[in-house]
């Protein structure tokens, strides 16, 4: 719930103009070194003063808050930010873990899989997957981003994550693959991208939306959005005019292409539904994440259609 008087569209984009406040003070610095090495320093040194002060005011804050208030203090994305700068946040690194991975559960289900935290020791997150990915490989690195991101928002001091994997053939994503720095020949590094747009989406709505130079196709299923290339898994066109219906034999809407009429799951990663399709036919998942209270996108490169290298 935001601040009284504001609507939910106003809290979002006061959240997105203060996740980009780093980005804007680098930039104002930059600028400043162009007086010279003595009008940088000033100029950090600026920084630095303003920091300790608000720093020193979290600090006599979180000493009188109550446990309960010192709770809804840190479940604000913004304000958990600025105590873990400080050191001040009230969760230890285990309870931060887990309730990012909370937070991620519904997304991971969607792929059908699940996370469990096994500990933090060391500055290292060990977590063991369970479940099977209903998608492609491609899939596996979208729940990189997701965990990943998850977790190192929560913790920025971890150093490594490390997975084990409940039994042969059963990992949600290969040991190898997860968190590691995927080739950019394989898949390019994607980048974090704010839609607050995606939220005004109604139950059952589809739409299409352009984003960093690519277009998506959103879906709205209650509260939860899900989020894919605009192209048809089976015959590579446009999904434009595409909506969410129900289908005998599949117990959640599916996604008909309007050009060759293939159904997609979207709920479970886009898997296509038809028993006549080709093996692996499958829409192009992209991560969505709510990222310090604003909802984020990841997009990299446009992938190749299936068949085209």
């Amino acid at each position: 719930m935001g601040p009284p008087g504001l609507s939910r569209s106003e809290v979002t984009q006061d959240d997105a103009h203060w996740r980009t406040a780093g980005d804007r003070i680098q930039t104002l610095l930059d600028v400043g070194a162009a007086g010279g090495p003595a009008a940088r320093e000033r100029a950090e040194l600026l920084v630095g003063e303003i920091t300790d002060l608000y720093g020193a005011a979290l600090q006599r804050i979180m000493c009188a808050a109550t446990p309960q208030f010192a709770d809804a203090l840190a479940a604000d994305d913004l304000v958990a930010s600025l105590l873990l700068v400080h050191g001040l946040h009230p969760h230890d690194v285990d309870r931060r873990v887990e309730d990012a991975l909370e937070r991620i559960r519904p997304y991971l289900g969607s792929h059908g899989g699940d996370v469990t935290l096994l500990g933090v020791a060391d500055d290292v997150v060990r977590l063991q997957f369970a479940g099977s990915c209903k998608s492609c490989p491609s899939s596996a690195v979208t729940l990189e981003l997701t965990v990943e991101d998850a977790i190192r928002a929560a913790a920025p001091e971890i150093s490594s994550i490390e997975v084990v994997t409940t039994e042969p053939g059963a990992a949600l994503i290969p040991v190898q693959s997860l968190l590691s720095r995927v080739h950019p020949s394989d898949h390019p590094t994607a980048e974090w991208h704010p839609v607050p747009e995606f939220a005004d989406l109604k139950h059952g709505e589809v739409a299409g939306f352009r984003v960093a130079g690519s277009t998506v196709l959103v879906c709205r299923l209650g509260d939860d959005l899900f989020v894919y290339r605009d192209r048809c898994g089976r015959c590579g066109e446009s999904l434009a005019g595409a909506a969410l219906h129900r289908r005998v034999g599949s117990a959640d809407p599916v996604l008909r292409c309007p050009h060759c009429r293939a159904h997609f799951d979207v709920v479970h990663a886009g898997c296509c539904v038809d028993k006549k399709a080709d093996t692996g036919a499958h829409l192009d998942p992209v991560p969505v994440l709510v990222r310090d209270g604003v909802l984020c996108v990841a997009m990299g490169a446009e992938p190749s259609p299936a068949g085209v290298p």
